[in-house]
């Protein structure tokens, strides 16, 4: 399965719940903070709900 990598680059502070709950159910902590997924429906719907505080690549 491809995978894929999540780096959060803007803060969560300030942000909805929903917004903060998903930055937490991908594993980012920290503004700079990379972490690597299954290329999943379900991860990609995540991502999209944060797609202005993090950035992607393929892994």
């Amino acid at each position: 399965m491809a995978k894929i990598k999540v780096k959060q680059i803007k803060s969560g502070i300030k942000r909805p719940q929903n917004q903060k709950r998903t930055l937490e159910a991908l594993g980012l902590h920290r503004i700079g903070q990379v972490v690597e997924h299954n290329d999943t429906a379900s991860v990609l719907g995540m991502i999209n709900t944060v797609k202005h505080l993090v950035s992607t690549e393929e892994a």
